[in-house]
């Protein structure tokens, strides 16, 4: 194979943001070659800006049926990512998923097995990923320099969204529409990026979610929560939709210094002398370890982003190179989440890894109650309009 063809499937503004790249001809090694959405007006608007550069289709059954590709991109509705991603593995495509892999745990496990199943390429959109601080930071860490993680804290709250946001679609902030607030939408690189930068998954999570604080939604807009890791490790994550200004930092601390990312800077206060070792030698009474702050040196750019994992996953699948973003890890991004959610719901704390089965019995009940109602929306059902 020297290329790889793409056929996208939704295309809302994330499916359109994709196929700009593909058309300029962006991502060597890839085309695009079809497209696939229920929605006729957005059919109509590919034919207007591409002509018949794409293969269009208007049902999933015709277009997993084509072969006029070798990968599928999924940009559809949250819901709607497993199941059309089982499909596409088993019509032995390779398969690319939009963040977040799916809603719920359990239907994203089916997805993972899916994939293992068929030994196609399976990759996500974790865009974030390809920012060089993150990377640093992921760097710093792997490589000793921070010592033992003691304390993780991100504070993540510039996330500002108006009543007017919410209005725009019946199914935002829905539980039957969207499947979650804060968390399902505007976090989940947040929630990767929180565990990938150090390699580590909380072992419980006690959790504060308000719902509707801020806004007139039923999902959650502010959240509170604090973990422990098995190596006696505590973090904190704050988020909300409703505050202004906000504050996007994620501290990192560890036995030798503490690493902090905000407004662009990765900033490394580093101790001269481990604190074990200092406190274990030290024998005055006040007293603490030599601190060096240093300014990190990272790219001022924000990385390739969604080019960049496109172009990721079709140098995978032509030369072998390793995936930044393997789609089976987009299941502890969202562990966190449906761990958050499972928490409050409960009252209670949510040991890892949590109870699918009681976490998809939690949610059903928000579904049936939702203000958003769809009466096809099922475990399999595939809606392939993109999305918003």
């Amino acid at each position: 194979m020297s290329k790889v063809r793409f056929g996208l499937i939704g295309i809302g503004n994330m499916g359109k943001g994709h196929t700009n790249y593909f058309a300029k001809n962006e991502v060597a090694g890839g085309e695009l070659t079809a497209i696939v959405d229920t929605n006729p007006e957005r059919l109509e608007w590919v034919r207007e800006q591409y002509g018949d550069r794409f293969q269009l289709f208007d049902n999933p059954n015709s277009f997993f049926a084509s072969k006029a590709f070798d990968a599928v991109l999924i940009c559809t509705p949250h819901y709607d990512h497993p199941g059309l991603a089982i499909a596409a593995f088993k019509h032995g495509y390779h398969v690319l998923v939009e963040k977040p892999a799916g809603v719920y745990t359990k239907q994203v496990r089916e997805m993972n097995e899916a994939a293992a199943r068929s030994g196609k390429a399976f990759g996500i959109m974790y865009n974030q990923r390809t920012n060089p601080l993150y990377q640093k930071l992921r760097d710093l860490v792997s490589s000793g320099e921070l010592g033992e993680i003691r304390r993780t804290n991100w504070i993540i709250t510039n996330w500002y969204r108006s009543q007017s946001y919410y209005d725009s679609g019946g199914w935002r902030a829905t539980w039957a529409g969207e499947g979650g607030g804060v968390l399902l939408n505007q976090d989940p690189h947040q929630l990767d990026l929180w565990q990938w930068t150090i390699d580590m998954m909380p072992k419980r999570v006690r959790a504060f979610c308000h719902f509707g604080k801020y806004r007139n939604i039923e999902v959650e807009d502010d959240v509170t929560a604090y973990v422990e890791y098995e190596n006696g490790a505590t973090g904190l994550f704050v988020t909300t939709t409703g505050e202004a200004p906000g504050t996007n930092r994620f501290e990192v601390s560890g036995d030798r210094g503490k690493i902090v990312i905000e407004d662009g800077k990765l900033t490394f206060w580093r101790l001269r002398v481990p604190e074990p070792e200092f406190n274990r030698e030290f024998k005055g009474g006040f007293g603490a370890p030599e601190c060096w702050k240093c300014e990190i040196p990272v790219s001022a750019s924000e990385g390739a982003q969604h080019k960049g994992i496109t172009q990721n996953f079709v140098d995978h699948i032509l030369h072998g190179k390793p995936l930044l973003a393997p789609g089976e890890e987009g299941i502890k991004g969202l562990t966190l989440s449906n761990a958050m959610h499972l928490s409050s719901w409960t009252d209670n704390w949510v040991d890892l890894p949590i109870d699918e089965e009681l976490y998809y019995e939690k949610l059903q009940e928000r579904i049936q109650n939702s203000t958003y109602k769809k009466e096809t929306r099922k475990l399999d059902h595939m809606d392939v309009s993109g999305t918003h």
